[in-house]
């Protein structure tokens, strides 16, 4: 029988989390005929711990029903996500961390918004149960992605998510892009809704974030912009920023200028001068970086001669 639901779990050194977080959610699946069949996939993104012999026991203790998935190396979440997307077999697919963090009590919720509609569900920890060195950069990172994407939504980063298949398609995961799915959803013209789910302590397991993803977090957020909002124009993108440079420049010269015709010479060894011969020059790179991505993107026309003859009539 095909599943009626896909379940995906990446984990990465979360030995002793699995067992029973599976327990939790079959229970739940039990007292909840209504959502259907469901697979259970987990995928271990290069664990060094025994995450993975802990995965392969529970697939062997229940075939069928938990699928195993191991990357060679770790990756990284969005590459996990992908790998179990790409496995995913169910029209309706809910993502939710191994940590044990996410309660699998919130999964008939999840069914029930996406069976009305929604085509994206993104959890929001509404009472977070994490150190005040996650919650306070979190904060920060759900106000500016919220300001530049116009996504309305409280909590990006939510590991807890419900999707249709068609949301997924395509989605081309890399990098830290999971943390931006629903910005990379809204973006397609799919329905993003948000609901609010119970968060629960770390029993077991050290947490994955560090600086690295704060520093990084900046070029995500530039990267889901571009890709989102200039793919299919980025000379519209290049463009602006050149406009921008050349108009600083052409001010900074247009004073020098002034400054020339007033007697106050030279002005060609002022440290404004090499500014201002900076910005246009930088300018008119930025434009023609702008033409030629225009030219790339551009669709390349069929092969052969027929829209280039016209026959006497």
């Amino acid at each position: 029988m095909s599943p009626a639901l896909s379940l995906v779990l990446p984990a990465c050194n979360e030995a002793g989390n699995l067992g029973p977080l599976l327990d939790e959610i079959l229970a739940v699946l039990a007292a909840h005929p209504g959502i259907g069949p469901a697979e259970i996939i987990f995928v271990d993104d290069g664990s060094v711990d025994a995450s993975w012999a802990e995965i392969s026991a529970l697939a062997d203790r229940h075939p069928g029903v938990v699928r195993a998935l191991r990357l060679r190396r770790n990756f990284g979440k969005s590459a996990a996500l992908r790998a179990g997307f790409d496995q995913a077999a169910a029209p309706l697919v809910v993502t939710l961390d191994a940590d044990g963090q996410d309660d699998p009590a919130e999964l008939p919720r999840f069914v029930a918004a996406l069976r009305a509609g929604a085509d994206l569900v993104s959890g929001w920890k509404q009472t977070r149960r994490d150190p005040w060195h996650k919650t306070l950069p979190s904060l920060f990172f759900n106000y500016t992605t919220r300001l530049c994407s116009g996504v309305r939504l409280r909590d990006f980063n939510c590991g807890y998510k419900g999707y249709v298949r068609e949301a997924l398609a395509g989605l081309g995961l890399y990098g830290e892009l999971h943390r931006y799915i629903p910005v990379l959803v809204a973006a397609r013209g799919f329905r993003v809704e948000e609901l609010a789910v119970r968060h629960r302590p770390r029993l077991r397991g050290r947490s994955k974030f560090g600086l690295s993803r704060l520093l990084r977090g900046p070029f995500d957020l530039l990267t889901v912009l571009t890709i989102t909002r200039y793919h299919d124009r980025p000379g519209h993108l290049f463009g602006l920023l050149g406009l921008g440079f050349g108009a600083v420049g052409a001010a900074v010269l247009a004073h020098l200028a002034s400054l020339w015709f007033a007697g106050e010479r030279p002005v060609g060894t002022r440290p404004l001068f090499f500014v201002g011969i900076l910005a246009v020059t930088l300018a008119a790179q930025l434009l023609s970086l702008g033409l030629i991505a225009e030219l790339l993107n551009r669709p390349r026309p069929e092969p052969g001669v027929a829209g280039l003859v016209r026959e006497r009539r």
